[in-house]
């Protein structure tokens, strides 16, 4: 066992990143220690840390806690860019200080964008809640990983591509997904055990050669592929504006009668750039904070 502590640049609220961590009922989150528990494959060898803070918002730090030695330095890296340590946020809250989105930047203050632990299981999520409500969306997810990956140290690793790969559509079908998408995730761990899809070498690409990539496979639209932008690599300026949790968040926001149009929410938008994927994460967060009070 090591430990290690991390000091990064406030403002960081990891509080508020557990609470947003904790909508996924595969996350193993405990709101008392101020902890998480991250899986993750280095090295294609899964190993488990733990993350616990031990400061405030303006001095965060983190002790960070794992097994194998072997892959410390590697792990840590990863866990920089999965929680976002590297890029200190006062900029992007600057940015948006006279901005329309003001006061919701204010409310979730130190909020980062949290990347899902690895690429394939970023893109398979996207794939299952394509078209579905937020909360059944979890469901399906919670389903097809306890049913078909595996547990580790306490915490729920994804099925690998090459055991999806091998799945029956019946299988995905008895846990209510639909046909067609059970067709779509089995079909994208296809491409990818056949060499046809190099997930690894996304990082390098920049944002339009990943979506000319990613849309060329079944099942993957522009939406999907704006998602793993944003929550697999990080990228910084995505605005996905056929999501409804955004459209509903801006007709909140400007008191407007229907949700806005496109072309509404690139006006709205042209300002926030390019911090985009952060105008987005926060008004995620602002339905959800919503949808938490009732």
């Amino acid at each position: 066992m090591w430990t290690e502590k991390l000091q990064v640049q406030g403002p960081y609220n990891f509080d508020l990143v557990l609470e947003r961590l904790s909508l996924d009922p595969l996350q193993v989150v405990d709101f008392t220690n101020r902890t998480v528990k991250v899986p993750l494959y280095i090295e294609k060898e899964p190993i488990v840390l733990q993350v616990q803070a031990i400061a405030n918002i303006d001095e965060p730090s983190f002790i960070i806690k794992g097994h194998s030695e072997v892959y410390k330095s590697k792990a840590i890296e990863r866990l920089k860019k999965v929680f976002h340590w590297h890029q200190p946020l006062e900029g992007v809250s600057r940015h948006f200080r006279e901005s329309d989105l003001r006061e919701i930047f204010e409310e979730h203050r130190g909020t980062a964008i949290v990347l899902d632990f690895d690429y394939y299981s970023c893109l398979v999520k996207c794939i299952i809640h394509q078209q579905l409500n937020l909360s059944f969306a979890h469901t399906l997810t919670e389903r097809f990983v306890k049913t078909f990956g595996y547990q580790m140290e306490g915490a729920w690793f994804y099925p690998t591509p090459e055991t999806t790969a091998q799945l029956q559509i019946e299988q995905l079908r008895a846990i209510q997904f639909s046909g067609r998408k059970a067709e779509y995730v089995i079909g994208l761990s296809e491409q990818i055990i056949q060499g046809h899809l190099n997930l690894d070498i996304m990082e390098k690409l920049s944002d339009q050669e990943v979506m000319d990539t990613l849309i060329k496979i079944r099942g993957i639209g522009r939406w999907t592929a704006e998602n793993f932008l944003l929550f697999g690599l990080g990228r910084p300026n995505l605005f996905p504006k056929a999501d409804i949790g955004i459209q509903n968040a801006l007709k909140i926001l400007y008191g407007l009668p229907q949700k806005p149009t496109q072309e509404e929410m690139e006006s709205y938008s042209v300002k926030w750039a390019p911090y985009l994927s952060y105008a987005s994460l926060y008004l995620w967060r602002s339905i959800e904070k919503r949808s938490e009070k009732k």
